[in-house]
């Protein structure tokens, strides 16, 4: 209960509080603005965002005239931080290093001594730098940060904040650097639920540390790291550590595959690859038989598009590279083998090697079920598939449907399983006419089509019969059939 009490406390503190304030120019970590200040001008403001206990300088020099300055640094409820006329040996005033208490947002003014009623005029430089991070319990940390603390009987937890996006990849280490320390780690969200935990990292150099790698991040926000020890407060082992927070490679979304970014069907989104990021990631759901067409369409640049359709488990089961016309991609209704998860890789040609770059739209379309239009009762079969059956006076003949993709060969086999079968198969167009058909270019009495040539993609179907007989003198064959429906690569 009282973990659960400091955790909410701790919360409480990271939370900015607002006040309505003019927004002035925004001064980044490492860069430098310049200025003016005299009559018309006595004084400038300029705002920053930072985080509780982050330590930070600001550098103030002056570049022109007798401008006497003062610096001064207020946070977001116009409370005075700190606030400089002259520096160590110099009317220039800067600040070495100013410890940020909470997460706000901060306004530094540089004027001139005083202000409106001062005479001093002159140009300025002012830049700030973040110098780095507290290491005390409270300090919010930004990704490429690492603190020094201790973990004992009498501070057995200690809090670490940081933010992050829907997307990010996180990666935390706890590393024991002194005492018997056995670290254990936490990761909660805002809402006090651990997300994420450790006691021992596998493939630690030492076979105490903790960590927490590749955290996906499910939604924006606030999170708490524990840094504790195992057994929390009721264990015994204490020592010094060394807290590592790093954002993974390949973080964001639509980066990688734990952060694919969902596509619905009928929807259209932007991308853009560089040297940097040469792939990305979508997902939609899907149901068997469902018609699938995904275009890649190049935006800017020189890009040549490439696309690849996986499944959950990330098996490639049809790619494309100039389908949509010129440098532009597309898979034209590829037919979902199985209800589930479906992963749309946008990338360029030779992917990784490949060298074009650019933006690109991406579109998902859905065209329904393959077999809408088949008669209720039939069994679809798809390619690689093997059933089996019987053929008798009662059940003469078997059908089954299949999706075909103009310019596929498809090769379709019946064998006779037992009794004296004849068989005979033919391949059925969209109307259940035959187009092709065979009853002996197996071996022995078996039937085989090979390598038909589907000439518009549609549904059709393979028909499964027997020799008709003419009895008495030549009665009807019967028996078990074996049907292999194959494609054949051209």
């Amino acid at each position: 209960m009282l973990r659960i009490f400091g955790l909410l406390f701790f919360l409480a503190l990271l939370l900015p509080v607002t006040v309505n304030a003019q927004e002035d120019d925004p001064l980044a970590f490492g860069s430098t603005m310049t200025g003016r200040i005299d009559n018309a001008n006595p004084s400038a403001v300029f705002y920053f965002d930072g985080l509780r206990g982050e330590v930070i300088s600001i550098n103030l020099q002056v570049t022109g005239g007798d401008l006497d300055p003062v610096l001064t640094v207020v946070n977001n409820q116009g409370e005075e931080i700190m606030s400089l006329d002259d520096g160590s040996g110099s009317r220039v005033p800067t600040i070495p290093a100013l410890r940020i208490p909470t997460s706000d947002r901060y306004y530094v003014t540089v004027g001139r001594f005083g202000y409106a009623l001062g005479t001093t005029a002159g140009g300025f430089e002012l830049d700030i730098q973040r110098v780095g991070v507290s290491s005390a319990s409270g300090s919010m940390l930004r990704y490429g940060d690492q603190v020094i603390n201790s973990i004992s009987d009498m501070n057995p937890q200690l809090y670490y904040s940081f933010r992050a996006q829907r997307g990010d990849i996180v990666n935390i280490r706890m590393r024991r650097v002194s005492g018997d320390l056995d670290p254990y780690l936490q990761v909660v969200n805002s809402e006090t639920f651990v997300i994420a935990d450790n006691d021992d990292m596998l493939g630690a150099t030492i076979p105490f540390d903790a960590g927490i790698e590749g955290l996906v991040i499910e939604e924006d926000g606030l999170y708490v790291i524990i840094a504790s020890r195992y057994g929390q407060t009721a264990g015994r082992s204490e020592g010094n550590f060394v807290l590592i927070i790093e954002e993974a490679d390949n973080s964001g979304l639509g980066n990688s595959v734990q952060t694919a970014l969902t596509l619905q069907v009928g929807e259209s989104i932007d991308g853009m690859l560089s040297e940097n990021q040469f792939v990305n990631y979508y997902r939609f759901e899907a149901r068997a038989n469902d018609l699938i067409t995904v275009r890649m369409s190049r935006a800017t640049g020189n890009l040549d598009s490439f696309l690849v359709l996986a499944n959950a488990g990330m098996q490639e089961l049809i790619f494309d590279d100039d389908g949509g016309g010129g440098q532009n991609a597309e898979i034209r209704q590829y037919i979902i083998p199985a209800d589930g998860i479906y992963y749309i890789i946008a990338t360029r040609l030779d992917r990784e090697a490949g060298t074009t770059l650019g933006g690109y739209r991406l579109e998902l379309q859905n065209l329904g079920n393959a077999f809408d239009g088949v008669p209720e009762g039939l069994q679809r079969i798809g390619f690689g598939s093997t059933v089996t059956g019987n053929i008798d006076d009662t059940t003469p003949e078997v059908v089954y449907a299949f999706w075909g993709v103009e310019g596929e060969a498809v090769t379709v086999s019946m064998n006779r399983g037992d009794g004296d079968l004849d068989p005979v198969v033919s391949i059925l167009n969209s109307d259940q006419r035959a187009v092709v058909s065979d009853d002996d270019s197996g071996s022995g009495q078996d039937a085989r089509i090979e390598r038909y040539v589907i000439p518009v993609t549609g549904t059709y179907y393979v028909r499964a019969t027997r020799y008709s007989g003419e009895p008495p003198g030549n009665p009807n064959t019967r028996g078990s059939f074996i049907l292999v429906l194959a494609r054949r690569i051209n």
